[in-house]
């Protein structure tokens, strides 16, 4: 089952980099100094919506729960599909 993870409401991240630092593995700076999905990840090139597919799961939801729970401002969302 894959993993959908999203920046959701993009516009209020305070760029802390939390959600970076737990998990470089799927999040990376914007342009605009704000978080963003890496391009590997990105659901038809959104930068706030990412799947993460079964055989990546594994090693990545447990970073991926921690910058959910790292983030100050609560717009970083996890679930499994």
């Amino acid at each position: 089952m894959p993993g959908r993870v999203k920046i959701d409401p993009r516009d209020e991240c305070i760029s802390d980099g939390l959600c970076i630092n737990f998990c470089p593995e799927v999040f990376d700076w914007g342009d605009d100094g704000k978080s963003i999905i890496k391009p590997e990840w990105q659901v038809d090139g959104n930068i706030a919506e990412g799947l993460i597919p079964d055989d990546k799961l594994g090693e990545l939801e447990d970073c991926l729960n921690d910058a959910v729970q790292s983030c100050p401002v609560q717009i970083i969302h996890f679930e499994k599909e």
